[in-house]
C-alpha cells in the first residue's frame, strides 16, 4: 500500500544513517574487476593496452568512513544543487531543475534501520530503472563526497560543479553545439574555497546500480566494483599543472545492497591548489573569463610508473600557466550555477563562455517551460528568492521551492562574484540546520545560502476529497 503524502513528507525530512563501505579489501576488489575488464578489451582489441587509471587508490580515513547520516530530502538537494547548469534543452523548469522530484517516495528506513529503498524505489518502469541508478547514485555519491571535503577543510566553502559545464569552456569541440565528444571525464568537480586564499579542487565519480549481489557474484562480476576500475578512468584523464596532482574521489551507490543503500568510496592523493585570485581587475571572478585552449591530445607527460617506461597520454590538462583562469572559470561557473538553482533567466548567461551555454541562456525561453526567479519567501530568519513548481503527490498538491538569500542573489545579479563569495562565507553559519521549517514539510539549507524546501498546498474550491 502506498504511504501517504504527510507519511512520504516525513520520511524525506527524518535523518536516517547510509552504509559506507571503504575498506583495503575494496581496492583488492576493484583491482579484480580492473584487471576483468582489461581481459575484455584485450579479447576485443587484440593491441589494446590496458586502460590508464588513478594510482595510488585508497580507502576513505577517519571520520570520512562513517556513516552518512542525513536526511532523504538533504540528499535530492545535493542532486538538485549540483546538476542545475546541464543542458537539456529550452524546458529548464522540468527536465533539469526538479530531477530529484521523482525520488520523493523512493527511500525509507530499512529493516536494518539504514536508507533503503521502498517499494515503489525497487520497482521503477523498466525505462527509468536506468536513469534512477544515475540519479540516485550521484546524488549519495556527492553527498558523501561533499562530506568529505568539508571534513577535511572545515573552515571553507564547498561548491560542486558539473564537469561538463567546467571542462566545455576550454576543451570544447567545434560544432553547431559544442561538445566534448566521447572523451572520458570525471562526473563533477568539487572546490574548496575561501576568500583571501587558494583553493582546493577535487575530481569526482560517481555511479549507481540496482544489482543484488550475493556471496556467489564474483568480484569481477560485481557493478559496483567494475563502476569504481571505470570511474578511476575517468578520474585519469584529469589533471591540475602535471600528472598525479589532484586529489579524486570514487563512489558507486548500490541501490539495492541487503543491508541498505551502500555507497562504496575511494580516494586518491593530491594537493589540487589553485593559486589565490585577485579580487579586483583582470583575473577577478569579476572580469569576463578570456578565451583558452589547452591541448587534449598527448598533454599529459606520465613518469616511468610501475614497470612502465615514460609515456604520454590524452587528457584534460589544466597548464600551470593556466591554474589561475581555471580558479576563474570555476567561480564564474558556480555563480552560474546558483543563479539556476534560483531560477534566475538571462541573468546566467553572463557567466557563461559561448561554449558553456551562453546563447542557450540568454534567450527568453517560453514561461511555460523554463523555471522564472518568481518566488519569494522568508524561511526562518531569511529572505529567500527563487522558483517553485506544483505537483501533485498521491493526487495532493505539493510545492517545491529553490532559492538563494536575497542579499546573495542580488549580488550574483550585479556580476559581484567576489563579493558574493566574501559575504557567503561571512553568513555561512548564521543558516538553521533544521530538517523542517514552521509552514513548511521537508528543508535543505546549504550552508551557501541555498534552500529546498517541500510544503503541501490547501485544498483549492473546486478540489473534491478522495
Amino acid at each position: 500500500m502506498s504511504a501517504s503524502t504527510e507519511e512520504v513528507l516525513d520520511r524525506l525530512s527524518t535523518k536516517i544513517p547510509v552504509r559506507i563501505n571503504s575498506t583495503a579489501a575494496l581496492i583488492t576488489d576493484t583491482d579484480k574487476a580492473a584487471a576483468a575488464i582489461d581481459r575484455e578489451r584485450a579479447r576485443k582489441q587484440k593491441d589494446k593496452e590496458p586502460g590508464s587509471r588513478k594510482p595510488e587508490l585508497g580507502p576513505l580515513q577517519g571520520a570520512d568512513r562513517q556513516d552518512l547520516v542525513a536526511t532523504p530530502w538533504e540528499v535530492l538537494g545535493v542532486f538538485a544543487r549540483a546538476t542545475t547548469l546541464a543542458r537539456q534543452g529550452r524546458g529548464r523548469g522540468l527536465a533539469e531543475h526538479w530531477q530529484g522530484l521523482k525520488y520523493c517516495q523512493a527511500m525509507a528506513t530499512g529493516p536494518g534501520g539504514h536508507l533503503a529503498l521502498t517499494e515503489d524505489g525497487q520497482s521503477p518502469e523498466l525505462s527509468y530503472r536506468a536513469m534512477q541508478a544515475r540519479e540516485l547514485g550521484r546524488a549519495f555519491g556527492l553527498a558523501v563526497a561533499e562530506r568529505t571535503v568539508r571534513n577535511r577543510f572545515p573552515d571553507h566553502m564547498v561548491s560542486t560543479l558539473d564537469a561538463e559545464a567546467v571542462l566545455l569552456a576550454g576543451f570544447a569541440r567545434s560544432g553547431p553545439r559544442p561538445s566534448l565528444g566521447a572523451r572520458p571525464r570525471p562526473d563533477f568537480f568539487i572546490e574548496a574555497w575561501r576568500p583571501g586564499g587558494p583553493s582546493r579542487v577535487f575530481a569526482v565519480t560517481v555511479n549507481g546500480n540496482h544489482q543484488k549481489a550475493t556471496k556467489r557474484t564474483a568480484k569481477a562480476d560485481r557493478s559496483a566494483f567494475k563502476q569504481l576500475a571505470r570511474g578511476s578512468e575517468r578520474a585519469e584523464h584529469f589533471h591540475l599543472a602535471e600528472w598525479n596532482t589532484t586529489p579524486c574521489l570514487l563512489m558507486s551507490t548500490e541501490l539495492l545492497a541487503l543491508e541498505g543503500i551502500t555507497v562504496h568510496a575511494l580516494q586518491a592523493p593530491g594537493r589540487g591548489l589553485l593559486p589565490e585570485r585577485p579580487t579586483t581587475g583582470r583575473g577577478s571572478a569579476d572580469s569576463i573569463l578570456s578565451e583558452r585552449n589547452p591541448t587534449y591530445v598527448g598533454a599529459v607527460q606520465v613518469p616511468a610508473v610501475e614497470g612502465r617506461r615514460e609515456w604520454v597520454q590524452d587528457g584534460f590538462l589544466i597548464p600551470r600557466k593556466n591554474l589561475g583562469w581555471y580558479g576563474q572559470l570555476l567561480a564564474r561557473t558556480g555563480a552560474a550555477g546558483q543563479l539556476a538553482f534560483a531560477g534566475a533567466g538571462t541573468e546566467i548567461a553572463q557567466y557563461l563562455t559561448d561554449k558553456q551555454g551562453h546563447k542557450h541562456y540568454k534567450q527568453v525561453t517560453f514561461a511555460g517551460s523554463s523555471s522564472i526567479r518568481d518566488a519569494r519567501h522568508k524561511i526562518g530568519p531569511t529572505v529567500y528568492v527563487g522558483t517553485d513548481q506544483v505537483f501533485r503527490l498521491n493526487r495532493v498538491r505539493v510545492e517545491a521551492f529553490s532559492g538563494i538569500a536575497e542579499e546573495l542573489y542580488e549580488l550574483l545579479v550585479k556580476g559581484q562574484v567576489e563579493e558574493y563569495r566574501n559575504r557567503a562565507y561571512d553568513l555561512r553559519d548564521t543558516y538553521p540546520t533544521s530538517t523542517v521549517a514552521p509552514l513548511w514539510g521537508p528543508v535543505s539549507f546549504g550552508n551557501d545560502g541555498t534552500v529546498m524546501a517541500l510544503r503541501v498546498l490547501p485544498k483549492r474550491d473546486d478540489e473534491e476529497s478522495p
